[in-house]
Order: C-alpha cells, then sequence, then structure tokens
C-alpha cells in the first residue's frame, strides 16, 4: 500500500469513529435531557447502609414539580415517615403501597407516618409542594423501617 492510500484511509477510520462517539454520546445523552426538560424521571430507590435500618435524603421541590422515591419492604414491618421542610410546611408526601393504595393517607396533608406494612413489596413515595404556585421549599425526609 502506499503511503496516500494509507493516508485516505487513516481519515476514513478517523472520521468514522467520531461520527460513532458522536451517535454514542446523543443516545446516552438523550434521556437525561429528556427528564430534564418535562419527561418522566425514575424514582430514586432508597437503600439503607448495611446494618442500619433509616436513612435521610435531602431535597428541593420548585412549583409543581414532585421528587419520587422507590422502597422495597416486607409485610409486618413497620415503615416511618418524617418530612421537614423550609419554609415550614412547604412540603408534603403521599405513601403508595404496592398495588397503589393510598394506605389511608391524604396527599395533601402528610408530614408524618407510621404503620406496619400490609403486603410485601415497592413502596412509592412523593415529596411535593402543597400548592402549585411558584416556590421553593427544601426538604429533609427520614425513613425507618424495621
Amino acid at each position: 500500500m502506499n503511503l496516500t492510500k494509507s493516508n485516505y484511509l487513516l481519515s476514513y477510520l478517523r472520521k468514522s469513529t467520531f461520527i460513532c462517539g458522536c451517535s454514542l454520546l446523543l443516545f446516552c445523552a438523550a434521556p437525561a435531557v429528556l427528564a430534564q426538560n418535562g419527561g418522566k424521571a425514575e424514582p430514586l430507590k432508597i437503600e439503607f447502609k448495611r446494618g442500619t435500618t433509616s436513612t435521610t435524603l435531602n431535597g428541593v421541590v420548585h412549583g409543581s414539580e414532585e421528587a419520587e422515591y422507590t422502597l422495597t419492604a416486607r409485610q409486618g414491618q413497620r415503615l416511618t415517615i418524617k418530612l421537614t421542610s423550609t419554609p415550614v410546611k412547604s412540603s408534603v408526601f403521599q405513601l403508595l403501597g404496592p398495588d397503589n393504595d393510598t394506605l389511608g393517607l391524604e396527599f395533601d396533608a402528610n408530614f408524618n407516618y407510621s404503620g406496619v406494612l400490609p403486603k410485601t413489596g415497592d413502596y412509592f413515595i412523593s415529596v411535593k409542594r402543597p400548592s402549585e404556585a411558584k416556590g421553593t421549599s427544601r426538604y429533609r425526609l427520614t425513613i425507618t423501617v424495621k
């Protein structure tokens, strides 16, 4: 192979690699961009450090945004949730069971919960502001499962 064909082949491989890399970057970045601009992001899975039964999550919700979490627990375990926020009572939570049952909680007034879980499965917790008006709420969500 002469030098001209070798240079041409090398240039072609570089261009192909660049195009493939850009395509891969777009493919990987698209879900994150969609989630930021109105798409639905996956709920954050709540996990406990080894040997602990409690964890605390800090977050912020703006306007009508919701922060969503999932928690896997077993029937008969006691779940305790404590929500504090700044400004005071500017965040509320909703707890749904494995079959999307509300467990008797109202969505717009929950700051604390303690109860024995009726089923084994994934429980869904969402945190939002009680009003969809403009504003920001900083919250601290403490989850305990025993």
